[in-house]
């Protein structure tokens, strides 16, 4: 019976929590059922920043709704993964707009004159992921709708944002937020919340009037002054993102890897092939350096707009020879193409994204980058620009993706700014993922007839 969320069958659902542990109803009904339903094609999809069920679910909707119809002889399954990250009220959800209710509750809380602010579908949101923060949480909306002139007041800010985030968190998690990897170099705290909070914010604020600017040159200029409370917002946002990327990572390694292994064991004539969108795409590609020694069952991978470094699958970096990503050689694991699917469009990636990594010092130098080629280059994500620095990446267009025959291993980019393209500041495109053109690249780079 189908899931009357989604619209297709059979349909399960992993949940998992922020240390990777998964729902054990959940995993035992997959484990039991994949096979018996005659599923051969199992298509597992890891969302990225949606704060609750029924927005990932949503998401899973839209994207599966074109595969029964683009392959009605094939045996498919599919599986939502469900883990805690959020979503900022201000960030759109995949391919779907605010809803009219939801954006006259955040008109009624913004006056004019105060913005930005914590909107209350975002304080719960943050309350969701980082329990027992309620009063932290309330101090900084308390702050962000008051806008206090002085410098103190922006300190008092990242204060507490390190706080809220718990940048050195216990246990499993504080292994998950690097993308490179170097040989005797120790990991350094964060610029982003340990440097001079005010210049941070500054920097953000000159991002986000860029984007606001839509990026133009010359004479198609539009002129957007920075401001700095801006900034101090895009702060708390980076850095609930850093807290999320550790997660995805944490919960790729540490509970799929873990489960596609048993599921292999259980059923192992099922084809896995992993979609993950944002840091979902984060996820699934650490859940590959989960995998079980000898598990060939995952036949494809595909990262749609994935935001994570270009870099993580590279065996040396370009700007540093000691350090590898923190992933290279994992595409090895998938029995079938790693496709990464990528968007100059995405303004998310394209500029706020390398700002924040440079920030969070996910590479060993922090100083002399501005906001452009240099910084893109060295800081850059995969779903802005594609898989760099691996040997063999073969490269498409869209177009030309889905009439040729894609390659049967190692890394893939097909650039899908055709058709991932719309959407506004502060993320561009980043969420304007679900086409049919994408489910049909998710089948070609499966072999799923």
């Amino acid at each position: 019976m189908a899931d009357p969320d989604i619209g297709v069958t059979p349909y399960w659902e992993l949940t998992f929590d922020a240390d990777g542990d998964v729902d054990g109803r959940q995993r035992d009904r997959l484990l039991a059922e994949a096979g018996q339903r005659g599923v051969r094609d199992l298509v597992v999809f890891a969302h990225g920043w949606n704060n609750d069920r029924s927005g990932a679910t949503r998401l899973y909707s839209r994207f599966f709704e074109p595969f029964p119809a683009l392959a009605p002889k094939a045996r498919l399954g599919y599986v939502g993964v469900l883990w805690p990250s959020m979503r900022f009220s201000d960030e759109p959800i995949p391919d779907l707009p605010r809803s009219v209710a939801a954006d006259a509750e955040v008109a009624a809380e913004v006056p004019a004159t105060a913005r930005p602010v914590l909107d209350k579908g975002t304080r719960h949101a943050l309350l969701e992921m980082f329990p027992g923060r309620a009063t932290v949480v309330e101090q900084l909306a308390r702050l962000l709708d008051q806008q206090p002139d002085e410098s103190a007041s922006l300190e008092e800010f990242g204060r507490l944002v390190r706080l809220l985030v718990e940048v050195r968190p216990q246990g499993p998690q504080a292994s998950f937020a690097a993308d490179t990897l170097a040989e005797g170099v120790p990991e350094s705290d964060p610029e982003m919340l340990f440097g001079d909070t005010v210049a941070v914010c500054g920097e953000f604020a000159a991002a986000l009037a860029q984007v606001e600017g839509n990026g133009a040159v010359g004479a198609e200029a539009v002129a957007v002054a920075p401001r700095l409370w801006d900034g101090g917002k895009e702060l708390l946002r980076q850095a609930t993102y850093f807290a999320m990327k550790r997660r995805a990572g944490t919960v790729g390694e540490r509970g799929l890897g873990r489960v596609v292994g048993q599921l292999a064991e259980a059923a192992p004539e099922v084809r896995v092939h992993l979609v993950g969108h944002s840091f979902g795409a984060r996820l699934v590609s650490f859940a590959l350096r989960g995998l079980p020694e000898g598990v060939r069952t995952v036949k494809s991978v595909t990262l749609l707009q994935g935001a994570f470094s270009h870099y993580a699958f590279a065996a040396r970096l370009p700007h540093d020879t000691r350090a590898s990503g923190v992933l290279h050689g994992q595409q090895k694991r998938v029995d079938g193409p790693l496709v990464c699917c990528h968007s100059r469009h995405d303004s998310a990636l394209g500029t706020i994204y390398p700002l924040a990594s440079r920030m969070a010092g996910d590479s060993r130098s922090v100083a002399g980058f501005g906001i452009g080629s240099v910084l893109g280059t060295k800081w850059g994500a995969l779903g802005y620009d594609g898989v760099r620095a691996v040997k063999g990446t073969r490269s498409f267009k869209l177009a030309d993706a889905l009439t040729a025959q894609l390659p049967t291993s190692g890394c893939v980019n097909i650039d899908a700014g055709a058709v991932v393209r719309r959407g506004g500041p502060p993320s561009g495109a980043h969420s304007d993922i679900c086409h049919k053109e994408l489910a049909r690249v998710v089948l070609a780079a499966g072999r799923i007839a």
